[in-house]
């Protein structure tokens, strides 16, 4: 069945990693990284929602047609957020690159 909706999560825990390292640790994804792969991990567990809610709802099995409806909604917002963070990091690569020293 569909999860409910959740809580945003704050950006600090993922800022909040401040360990050191040493050489034989694996190098730790970057903040930027770590919201880029949130976001793209958030589009495919919504596109898999959408999708389960779309099966139960032609086959019958699903109770409430709103659920459909949340579950299209909820992918269609975390597309959008994917698209919108791709298209803020090519601004600020285009402004860094125009940048002469």
């Amino acid at each position: 069945m569909l999860t409910p909706i959740e809580r945003l999560t704050p950006l600090t825990p993922l800022m909040g990693n401040e360990e050191k390292q040493d050489a034989s640790s694996p190098v730790e994804e970057s903040v930027f990284g770590a919201v880029f792969r949130s976001a793209i991990e958030n589009v495919k567990e919504t596109d898999a929602d959408y999708k389960e809610a779309e099966y139960l709802l032609a086959t019958g099995q699903l109770d409430n047609p709103a659920m459909a409806l949340i579950a299209a909604s909820k992918n269609q917002t975390a597309v959008s957020l994917l698209v919108q963070l791709r298209n803020r990091a090519m601004d600020a690569y285009s402004e860094l690159t125009r940048i002469s020293l």
